[in-house]
């Protein structure tokens, strides 16, 4: 069997995930980054992305904005601004903020904040790949 860490998923609305888990990977500010059982102790800030989970050999996957993870010797907690399991994905909205976030990004205005509307771009990219639409 598979050596296991307790594991915290913490958004301001909820909490994702509280429980034993064998694995664990996120997206990182430098890329993905893989945590298992007896991981060295760390804090790293993550970006928008991908998150998953491996329990007893099945993995389950959630889309996640950015926030940070801590390691520790009593398990990790991952502490982010929000994060949706595929089932909850709002498709029609991603779609929407999609649309909005591109003509964001096209627009010739010099007030449109181009990083903040690639952000959310990104978002909405991973929100409708998670949900099987892209």
């Amino acid at each position: 069997m598979a050596s296991t860490f307790h594991l915290q998923i913490i958004t301001p609305d909820r909490i994702l995930c509280d429980e034993e888990v064998e694995s664990l990977v996120v997206t990182t500010c430098d890329g993905q980054m893989g945590i298992l059982a007896r991981h060295i102790p760390l804090i790293t800030p993550l970006d928008t992305g991908i998150i998953k989970i491996k329990k007893n050999g099945q993995i389950k996957t959630a889309v996640s904005s950015s926030g940070f993870v801590q390691v520790g010797p009593e398990g990790t907690r991952v502490v982010i601004d929000a994060a949706e399991w595929p089932e909850e994905i709002d498709v029609e909205r991603a779609e929407a903020a999609k649309r909005r976030a591109e003509e964001r990004i096209g627009s010739e205005e010099s007030n449109v904040d181009k990083t903040k509307a690639g952000n959310a771009l990104q978002r909405a990219v991973n929100r409708l790949r998670m949900a099987g639409r892209l």
